[in-house]
């Protein structure tokens, strides 16, 4: 425990704890952690195993055989300070590696951390065979070692690795999903970079880039929220106008089939069906579509939506990504040079902070769940659009397996939220077709989840069950 408080490490609580507990096992360890990319996987190990490290290699983006190979020895070089010779093969190399932990003689454990290990395995190179050897013939037959594998490619990982049916089948001890952080996590990631900013602003900065490590490490202290997105996303050298270009090159080899479905899915903010992703986009129906779609789904990117009706018809898969959904709606057709000031005076601005505070809800339903009190119950989470003569749509509902349904109203004012005569009845309706055209047999609660609370007049009193603020989804959980 005293270890875990000097590191400057935000959240990733129970990650920690895992490669902490690795540390006191009496065997080797294999571990895989993958995540999206600058999610925080590298900064995690080398903080947590800073003392542990005794051999770190990064593969080479897009690069042959031989540069992968000789990265690799350059790296051993400057560990081992020996004079070998360039190996031929990654058997030969992983030989070198061999040699030069057996002049190790600590008995603590020691770490070899492989980073971006999808770019050593290239075509006919024998990198993973290579791999699959060291670990079964060296690794595994002692006690002080832990062999940890990262990579931002999930898909490639869990296919190659994980669920491997060859000679790594059931090798990895342990694995890691690190994914982007909560928002109570960027909370404490902003005040530990002295940042102090409002709920209100951290969720409106979240909704806009997530809460992703490296996009957030940019945020300068003392600025407001339009002058942090101008720095991070509008001005001539923004951190993050290009992103766009680099994130899923980085994750997938035919990335230009995994933008098209993105691009397809930006368009329709409830998520689209199978079927409507191969209209929009073209793509073979076949398994092609459901490998990308997998990929897209395993690296955070989108997810899918199983609705009431509980049919396969009806699943929807939608864009979750914060950035991609905010590069498609304000950066891909920016050509001015447009503020965030300029944009958020819009009404297209409007529409989306709507969208983006459901979206951000949907990642949060855990410590709504904590607030509701039903943190141990088994639930369903989902948006729901009637496109009837009398359209409906709830921004949010929880169907739980204790014979109750959750309808939450979203809504991101800028002050406390005030129901009308008008918009009470609208309410009522809503809540009237959805019983209706789901026929459920459930208790059905009306919940109200705003940025700043809502009034409670006659009509709140007469519709809503509860009420939550933004505060709710700033619990910590874990």
């Amino acid at each position: 425990m005293a270890k875990y408080k000097t590191m400057k490490i935000a959240g990733r609580k129970p990650e920690i704890a895992l490669l902490l507990s690795l540390l006191q096992k009496n065997e080797a360890e294999f571990l895989a952690i993958y995540g999206r990319r600058r999610v925080g996987k590298t900064f995690l190990i080398r903080q947590v195993y800073k003392q542990q490290i005794v051999f770190e290699c990064s593969g080479l983006h897009k690069k042959s055989f031989k540069q992968q190979l000789e990265n690799f020895w350059l790296t051993l070089q400057e560990f081992a300070n020996d004079a070998s010779l360039p190996p031929q093969t990654w058997l030969q190399a992983f030989a070198q590696l061999k040699s030069y932990l057996n002049t190790l003689k600590s008995v603590k454990k020691k770490v070899i951390f492989l980073d971006e290990i999808p770019w050593f395995e290239t075509p006919r190179s024998g990198f993973l065979a290579a791999l699959d050897n060291f670990w079964n013939q060296y690794c595994s037959k002692r006690d002080d070692i832990i062999l940890v594998i990262c990579g931002s490619a999930a898909s490639w990982i869990i296919k190659k690795v994980i669920n491997n049916k060859g000679g790594l089948h059931n090798r990895i001890t342990s694995h890691i999903r690190l994914v982007p952080f909560t928002l109570q996590e960027t909370k404490e990631f902003l005040e530990m970079n002295n940042i102090q900013l409002t709920l209100k602003d951290i969720t409106q900065l979240y909704m806009c880039i997530g809460g992703i490590p490296f996009y957030l490490r940019n945020v300068q202290a003392g600025k407001s929220i339009p002058q942090i997105l101008d720095d991070l996303l509008f001005l001539p050298q923004a951190s993050l106008k290009n992103e766009f270009s680099n994130l899923y090159a980085s994750l997938f080899k035919n990335n230009e089939l995994h933008e098209q479905i993105i691009a397809a899915l930006a368009t329709r903010s409830k998520g689209l069906s199978r079927s409507e992703i191969i209209e929009h986009t073209g793509i073979n129906s076949g398994g092609g579509l459901s490998i990308l779609l997998r990929e897209l789904m395993e690296c955070g990117f989108i997810t899918q939506i199983f609705p009431i009706y509980d049919k396969k018809d009806h699943t929807l898969y939608r864009l979750v990504d914060e950035y991609s959904l905010f590069y498609f709606k304000f950066l891909k057709s920016n050509k001015l040079k447009t503020s965030w000031t300029q944009i958020s005076a819009k009404s297209a601005y409007k529409i989306w902070q709507g969208f983006a505070f459901e979206n951000v809800c949907l990642k949060h339903t855990q410590p709504i769940k904590v607030a509701l009190g039903i943190s141990g119950i088994i639930t369903n989470e989902y948006s729901w659009t009637y496109r009837g003569d009398k359209g409906a749509q709830i921004d949010l509902i929880i169907d739980r397996s204790d014979n109750c349904i959750n309808l939450f109203e979203l809504k991101f004012h800028h002050s406390a939220f005030e129901i009308s005569k008008d918009y009470a009845e609208k309410l009522q309706n809503k809540i009237h077709i959805f019983k209706t055209q789901t026929q459920t047999k459930k208790n059905v609660f009306f919940t109200f989840l705003t940025a700043f609370g809502v009034k409670q007049n006659k009509y709140y009193l007469n519709i809503a069950a509860n009420q939550f603020t933004i505060e709710t989804l700033f619990t910590a959980t874990s």
